[in-house]
């Protein structure tokens, strides 16, 4: 049976999570730690947290904001040999975090992929913790935790800290905002800005459910006509470091327009 409380209505686990990364190219960029906190339906917590070799240096910028060195993680154990261990942990999961839309969940499931590694974002509710703060409060992760929880958050850029600090987050959102839902799938909905064709937003729905660009110099128009229009955009795409689901889904959508002739 689902847990409902005054707070929350969950049906399934519910799992919060970040990453500390090598940057912020979702296409070409590495997890160098993550931290999983799942709120079990009932009611029980869990917590998994791991130091990742990326493969690649780690920029003296990346390690500047949150203090890990390709020295610490030379011995850590790469994506690929976590992957199984992870995607199990997230199996039937509900996910949220913050920024997670935008950044660490289509990063997340690009790492998957590289690893082999099958990942289902499609059938998950996702909460994006920052979307709901910024139509609320418009405000940061840390300013989002003084606001809410009224503490400072100490050791910022430590994934198992950001992700302990956005858990707590959501809670209190959930306790000050009582117009907020309480059932995941309406929250989901509630933290979404756009709703995504890919996982990071690069393709997104128009109003009447048209796939369209989200970004560049045909942000707006749709993706069928740019590619019959400008033949080679397709294979700049292809060609250039979008994420592998980015590409998935252009080809899939130039598929269907092959099929309709």
């Amino acid at each position: 049976m689902p847990v409902e409380n005054e707070k929350l209505k969950l049906k399934r686990p519910l799992v919060f999570f970040d990453l500390e990364t090598t940057g912020t190219n979702v296409g070409s960029d590495r997890i160098v730690e993550v931290s999983f906190l799942k709120l079990n339906i009932d009611g029980s917590r869990e917590l998994k947290s791991w130091r990742i070799n990326p493969g690649i240096p780690i920029p003296p910028g990346a390690t500047k904001i949150h203090g890990i060195t390709d020295e610490a993680v030379k011995d850590a154990p790469k994506f690929s040999e976590l992957a199984g261990e992870i995607r199990n942990f997230l199996e039937h999961c509900d996910l949220a975090g913050y920024n997670v839309i935008k950044f660490d969940l289509p990063l997340l499931a690009e790492e998957f992929a590289r690893a082999g590694s099958d990942f289902d974002a499609e059938s998950r509710s996702i909460i994006d913790v920052q979307n709901i703060f910024h139509k609320m409060e418009q405000r940061t992760l840390s300013a989002a935790y003084k606001f809410y929880c009224d503490k400072n958050l100490i050791n910022a850029h430590s994934a198992e800290a950001d992700t302990n600090a956005t858990f707590e987050v959501f809670m209190a959102q959930l306790e000050r905002y009582e117009t907020l839902p309480k059932d995941i799938s309406a929250l989901h909905s509630f933290s979404a800005q756009h709703r995504n064709v890919d996982l990071a937003g690069r393709i997104i729905y128009n109003e009447v459910g048209v796939e369209i660009f989200n970004f560049g110099r045909f942000k707006g128009k749709p993706v069928a006509e740019v590619f019959r229009t400008e033949l080679g955009y397709y294979d700049w795409m292809m060609n250039g470091d979008f994420p592998t689901n980015t590409k998935t889904v252009i080809t899939r959508l130039r598929l269907k327009e092959f099929n309709k002739k």
